[in-house]
């Protein structure tokens, strides 16, 4: 049986969730200010040395993987809580690839 829109308001999960998903949104705009100083320095670090810094690829690589896990539970494509309820992601081997 379907619950009418009423029934669905009410039920005490839904809320909880959107609170969940207002402390996610927050923490989405926290990493993506986090990715953009990451970026930034990356740039510079390679301007001047010539090289990326390797714990930043990794760093990078595991922000990218939170921002997709906050994305998934904010869309409702996923019920597990990224960081700071969850895990933090680990970063793989960086995407990287010399020329």
């Amino acid at each position: 049986m379907d619950m009418d829109m009423e029934d669905r308001g009410n039920e005490p999960g839904i809320w909880r969730r959107g609170l969940f998903m207002l402390l996610f949104a927050v923490c989405l705009w926290v990493a993506k200010f986090v990715a953009a100083v990451v970026i930034v320095f990356q740039f510079f670090n390679v301007v001047i040395t010539g090289s990326v810094n390797e714990k930043l690829l990794w760093f990078g690589q595991s922000l990218s993987l939170y921002h997709y896990q906050v994305l998934r539970f904010l869309t409702f494509n996923s019920e597990e809580h990224p960081y700071p309820l969850g895990d933090w992601p680990a970063g793989g081997s960086p995407l990287f690839e010399e020329d």
